[in-house]
């Protein structure tokens, strides 16, 4: 394939970790304003919820999803690890975003709130688990507010904006993203180097690599990314960038049917889990656009179990403002 017919657009999705759905689906919808766009279980471990949040439809490019371990212990951030998840929002809007994190009692992570970085202002702050998030403010964010969220349109979170990796050394994560991924460099900041998808508009297509030789090493747990996942356009050119991954003597997983698209996974130099996920079937394959993330929804395989599933996962509801029935 050439180019063109094998490309990466960019952050497909990003999944992390929480100690707690109820609490997760308060931060995420009530406070950041994004919608649940569905409520299904972790394949692998059906015991335990899995949670997807984004834009309206769940767009790829907006998708931040969440294996819900009751209980699980505190990770520890540091490399190898996506330590930082940022959202692009209008650049108007950070004032915005900066009194509503302050309202909500959210600590502002940086010295007067603010940072500025390859020119645009950054709020970096946590969620309840301590998962390290930021708000960038872009001149001109790609994506789609959700109308209807409790946020106003004109502030509310497009999608991504980039993910940050750190690692002990970035070189051979760089020549991954770029001689193979399809990556560009544009740019660096003291120990940060940016890259964005070669076939990329811009949107939710940025992965900054920090560079930490010293840091202690991260460890998984609640508060911590699991995995980063890049988009690809269908399963024909998900098929050609498993036979080029695994060419560049990288272990690289099966196809992964998800329901919502089809994944494989492999680990980049530095270790971090990275996934190329499809953008089709999409979010609406199960569920109507009105109905998205309003009940459990479970994959054909494990509907005959529904009934013990469903004892097995604590309820969970949508946040009182939005009067939403438990599940």
């Amino acid at each position: 394939m050439t180019p063109r017919e094998k490309s990466i657009s960019g952050i497909h999705h990003v999944t992390a970790i929480t100690a707690d759905a109820q609490k997760n689906i308060d931060f995420y919808c009530g406070l950041l304003g994004l919608r649940l766009v569905k409520l299904t279980v972790n394949f692998d471990d059906p015991g335990s919820y899995h949670l997807y949040y984004g834009d309206e439809l769940g767009r790829p490019g907006t998708i931040l999803t969440f294996f819900a371990w009751p209980g699980a212990y505190r990770g520890r951030i540091g490399p190898p690890q996506v330590t930082a998840t940022a959202f692009t929002v209008p650049s108007g809007g950070i004032d915005y975003w900066s009194n509503r994190l302050k309202q909500q009692g959210v600590e502002l992570q940086a010295a007067g709130g603010v940072v500025d970085r390859f020119g645009e202002t950054v709020l970096s702050f946590a969620d309840p688990d301590g998962l390290r998030l930021e708000i960038v403010g872009s001149a001109e964010p790609k994506g789609q507010p959700w109308a209807a969220g409790p946020i106003p349109a004109e502030h509310a979170i497009r999608g991504f904006h980039s993910v940050t990796i750190s690692e002990e050394g970035y070189e051979n994560t760089a020549k991954l993203l770029t001689e193979v991924m399809g990556f560009k460099s544009i740019g660096s900041e003291q120990d940060r180097f940016r890259y964005r998808a070669g076939m990329g508009d811009g949107f939710a297509s940025t992965v900054d690599l920090l560079c930490l030789p010293d840091a202690p090493h991260g460890g998984m747990g609640a508060g911590v990314v699991h995995h980063v996942a890049f988009r690809t356009k269908d399963d024909a050119q998900q098929a050609a960038w498993h036979k080029e991954i695994a060419g560049q003597g990288l272990n690289v997983s099966p196809v992964m049917d998800r329901c919502y698209f089809h994944s494989i996974y492999y680990r980049e130099p530095g270790g971090v889990l990275f996934e190329i996920a499809t953008d089709n079937p999409g979010m609406t394959a199960d569920q109507p656009a009105d109905e998205l993330g309003k009940k459990l929804m479970l994959p054909p395989w494990l509907e005959p179990h529904r009934a013990a599933i469903e004892r097995a996962l604590p309820p969970v509801r949508l946040p009182v403002s939005r009067g939403e029935r438990a599940f």
